[in-house]
């Protein structure tokens, strides 16, 4: 089978041929369609410690979406033919940290065609040494969203920053009476849990950035719900949330900044926070914050951290596609044929994709 082979940093990829991959007891063989080509992966390829990176020459592709070919024996309720989102993460499922539902703190916890987070991740990247950047891949049953057909396949490839976002805002507890603003808000992580907080009925959604014009097409999704701002024409987020909420802050903060965002663009969303609210980092903030603690306890506001998201929450997601609560239309799927996947890295590279609303999205023919 061809795969798009990554050998070393700096290095374009090579497209190779190489032994298509066989299906354990619990594991499919999945004919891939396409994969999303992240923003993110091009800072990935060389991952901050203590990440850890799958051994060179290495195969990447986060987000694949195919077609079951064949399935191990111990495989139930999935068929050959079904259509499924691969959701990329890896754990052991049985040690103390995942049985308790903590899966990303499982030791050998890994994002398959990613990198590795468990200190014994490089054992599970290893035993499903593919990504989405290949014809063929083997998965475990646990990670299969089945997709219904009103998604297509480079639209599903975007589940995981989705579903990151998804998750974000359910472990906030978003619902109708419930204010949220999002840092970070016409990023590609950010765009997509704004649509979330509209589908899980957030009555105001705050968003800023810094490209007026672009806060100005995520306002356009729902003019009446989202209120956006440039950080660069406002005196500060803080004052900008309280005079849009009565003096109160927002709810909920969720932070979407990039890798390699500021501590003060970070600190910003914390201000903007109400008392009694929750704040939830799932952005790329790499630097120590110091944080008020005393104010924290006084105000009685929770602060936590989301990482990523469960099959079942993609499951979830793909309900309230089927029930018309989550409109997946403003993204451009951008795609690029596996055969020029160097493209797709140049135009990362380069920087002219539309934030957010643009999704790279690499298709296996």
């Amino acid at each position: 089978m061809r795969a798009a082979i990554y050998r070393e940093a700096g290095e374009p990829f090579t497209i190779d041929i190489v032994g298509r991959p066989k299906p354990g007891p619990t594991d499919v063989l999945i004919q891939l369609q396409a994969c999303s080509f992240i923003p993110n992966l091009v800072a990935m390829l060389d991952p901050p410690q203590p990440l850890i990176a799958p051994a060179r020459p290495s195969s990447y592709g986060l987000d694949p979406v195919g077609v079951i070919t064949a399935k191990g024996a111990s495989v139930y309720g999935f068929d050959v033919g079904d259509r499924v989102y691969v959701n990329p993460h890896r754990f052991c499922q049985e040690c103390h940290a995942c049985r308790k539902g903590h899966t990303a703190a499982c030791e050998y916890s890994a994002f398959n065609g990613y990198f590795g987070v468990g200190k014994k991740s490089a054992k599970m990247l290893a035993d499903y040494p593919y990504g989405g950047f290949a014809e063929y891949m083997i998965a475990p049953q646990y990670t299969l969203v089945r997709l219904p057909e009103s998604v297509s396949s480079e639209t599903a490839t975007r589940w995981g920053y989705l579903g990151t976002g998804y998750a974000a805002l359910k472990r906030a507890g978003v619902g109708i009476d419930t204010t949220v603003l999002i840092n970070g808000i016409s990023g590609t992580l950010g765009l997509g849990t704004a649509l979330f907080a509209l589908a899980l009925g957030a009555p105001k959604v705050f968003g800023v950035g810094h490209d007026i014009d672009r806060l100005n097409d995520v306002k356009a999704i729902d003019p009446e719900r989202i209120m956006v701002a440039s950080v660069d024409q406002v005196d500060s987020v803080e004052a900008w949330v309280h005079s849009e909420t009565g003096g109160v802050g927002a709810d909920v903060v969720i932070d979407a900044l990039p890798t390699g965002g500021s501590p003060e663009a970070y600190k910003a969303g914390v201000d903007a926070l109400a008392p009694g609210g929750t704040h939830v980092n799932i952005g790329g903030v790499l630097e120590a914050i110091p944080l008020n603690v005393n104010a924290m306890m006084h105000s009685q506001q929770t602060f936590t951290g989301s990482f990523w998201f469960t099959t079942a929450q993609g499951e979830e997601m793909t309900k309230l596609v089927r029930q018309g609560l989550l409109d997946l239309d403003v993204f451009d799927n951008v795609s690029f044929d596996l055969h020029d996947i160097n493209q797709a890295l140049e135009t990362v590279q380069s920087g002219t994709h539309n934030g957010g609303f643009t999704n790279l999205v690499i298709t296996i023919p």
